[in-house]
């Protein structure tokens, strides 16, 4: 992928898509920051070689446009001297210059679109890059919100199916069972001991009137 291409898709991404996308938000947007700073680097880098290029155009065109003009002088010269040979040559050599020096012209024109695409880029690049700085720590929040937010949701959403109140009202309704099984065996363990005495009782009764009866035969013998 060469340079503007990739600098292209930085220029397009969008924060906001890439950290809701992302599983590690964090991880993400620093490694876009990071991104965005070596291909920045890069572009300059890029700028100031086809500034330099570009002037070392001007400079060869600015010389054969001397070239032309110093071939033209001689030709002139030839002229005033009658040597049309001389002449002739020179007017040549003045046309080759000037040709070059066109074919220079053109290739620094080419030379200024891409300088200025360029510089462009690194504007729109630099913009994207402070964006991102900027909003780091703000779109790391509102995820961690977004995130909140859907949990919460999500509870609400359970709680509204009935699935937790049912399992809420069946543990109840165990505890209160339970709850009443264990007071029933404790009033019948309750029972039984009032039972044993009243067994009792009734045996001492039985005893006593067994006593007095013997006491009365013994009498009457």
């Amino acid at each position: 992928m060469g340079l503007m291409e990739r600098v292209s898709t930085l220029l397009r991404a969008n924060l906001n898509d890439l950290v809701d996308r992302a599983e590690d938000p964090g991880k993400m947007i620093k490694q876009v920051i990071v991104d965005m700073e070596n291909q920045l680097l890069q572009v300059k880098t890029q700028v100031a070689i086809s500034i330099a290029d570009q002037h070392m155009l001007e400079k060869k065109q600015k010389e054969h446009d001397a070239k032309a003009a110093e071939w033209m002088r001689k030709a002139e010269l030839a002229v005033d001297r009658g040597q049309d040979d001389l002449a002739r040559a020179a007017l040549e050599r003045h046309k080759s210059s000037q040709r070059t020096s066109d074919s220079f012209g053109a290739q620094i024109a080419d030379q200024r679109a891409q300088v200025e695409t360029l510089k462009s880029a690194l504007g729109k690049l630099e913009q994207k890059l402070a964006e991102a700085q900027s909003k780091c720590d703000i779109l790391l929040a509102q995820h961690r919100r977004a995130r909140a937010l859907g949990k919460a949701s999500d509870a609400r959403l359970a709680i509204g199916s009935g699935s937790a109140i049912r399992t809420f009202d069946r543990m109840s309704d165990k505890v209160i069972r339970d709850e009443a099984v264990s007071q029933a065996k404790s009033e019948l363990a309750g029972d039984n001991l009032d039972d044993r005495f009243r067994r009792l009782e009734r045996d001492d009764e039985v005893d006593r009137a067994l006593a007095e009866l013997k006491a009365r035969r013994g009498a009457a013998v």
